[in-house]
């Protein structure tokens, strides 16, 4: 099993061992930045799960790193929760404002946080999709595994429709090809020959998918995500 990433952005020390061992100890991939400049290069890089993203930091604050993240149509999905010592509603809405997905003051409960980490990453992966989805000239009929343009049935294999399945309900954020082999291959971990499936296998569903098969992008050494309609 692949464990989701997490990258804390966290200049405090004491803070940064207490949210590590306790996300390590559910599982989670801990990475850490200790600055904002360190968070936005560190988060396009690795393009984590989750980012835990305090707002007091060095360099470059917290509401200015999600604010660029936000604005980049990589990472403009990432599930972020925002960690800080203000307690103000104000820079609570402020930051929900900006696209958190939830906020957490400090001094907080390492068990409420990785309850709440936990269902942000379960919302975040679990986007409910009409029976029958459309977007641009693209249909899908996720029950009956039809995939048309316009009109004309378009016939994928099975590893295929679940690859755009996986890509789709990622509601535009990027899927690592880690995480795409164990979402439609099962694999536990990405050696190689695998990773040279996930890409051949996204190039024959650029192709089958015509016009539409532009949606489906590169994010550069990080994996692929596709374009929604909201980002047109």
């Amino acid at each position: 099993m692949i464990h989701p990433k997490i990258v804390v952005v966290e200049d405090e020390k004491n803070i940064v061992r207490v949210l590590t061992y306790n996300l390590e100890r559910e599982g989670y991939q801990v990475s850490v930045a200790r600055d904002g400049e360190e968070a936005l290069e560190k988060i396009r890089r690795q393009m984590p799960d989750l980012v835990i993203l305090d707002l007091m930091l060095p360099k470059v604050d917290g509401l200015e790193v999600c604010r660029q993240l936000r604005a980049d149509s990589r990472t403009a999905r990432l599930p972020i929760v925002m960690l800080t010592a203000k307690t103000q509603e104000a820079d609570r809405v402020v930051g929900l404002e900006l696209g958190a997905d939830d906020y957490i003051a400090k001094p907080f409960s390492p068990r409420e946080l990785v309850a709440r980490v936990k269902a942000v990453l379960r919302r975040a992966s679990h986007t409910e999709l009409p029976p029958v989805w459309r977007c641009g000239l693209l249909s899908v009929d996720w029950g009956r595994r039809v995939v048309k343009i316009k009109q004309r049935t378009v016939t994928l294999t099975p590893k295929e429709f679940e690859l755009l399945k996986a890509l789709v309900e990622a509601n535009g954020r990027v899927l690592s090809r880690d995480t795409l082999l164990e979402r439609v291959w099962g694999y536990d971990q990405a050696v190689e020959i695998q990773s040279r499936t996930v890409d051949l296998h996204v190039s024959q569903l650029r192709q089958k998918l015509g016009p539409e098969g532009k949606r489906v992008l590169t994010a550069t050494g990080a994996g692929y995500r596709f374009q929604m309609p909201d980002e047109e």
